[in-house]
């Protein structure tokens, strides 16, 4: 039961990820955006899943609740997906300040 509880909350969190990835991407700035935000959730998914490699009765039983660790690992890489887009629209908005500042 605990491990369905997990992945229900696992699963809420990265609901919203490949939305707003595609929002940051459209959006072309990084505006709103916190980069603070971005990287300490990066690093929470990174404790979460080293969490589970390092919890013994977890990997006992691993061949039966590996589906686990696959959320955790698919939100690590939406917000990864995020970061980097996160230093494309940096670049862009510097871009752009160079471009105002020309005018």
């Amino acid at each position: 039961m605990a491990e369905i509880l997990e992945i229900i909350m696992v699963v809420s969190f990265g609901a919203s990820w490949p939305l707003n990835v595609m929002k940051s991407y459209k959006a072309r700035t990084t505006k709103g955006k916190s980069l603070a935000f971005l990287l300490l959730i990066f690093f929470g998914y990174i404790a979460g899943i080293t969490s589970k490699f390092v919890n013994p009765d977890y990997m006992a039983n691993f061949a039966t609740k590996w589906y686990v660790v696959i959320f955790y690992i698919l939100n690590f890489i939406m917000v990864g997906l995020d970061l980097l887009i996160y230093v494309r629209n940096k670049h862009l908005d510097n871009l752009s300040a160079k471009a105002e500042v020309s005018e």
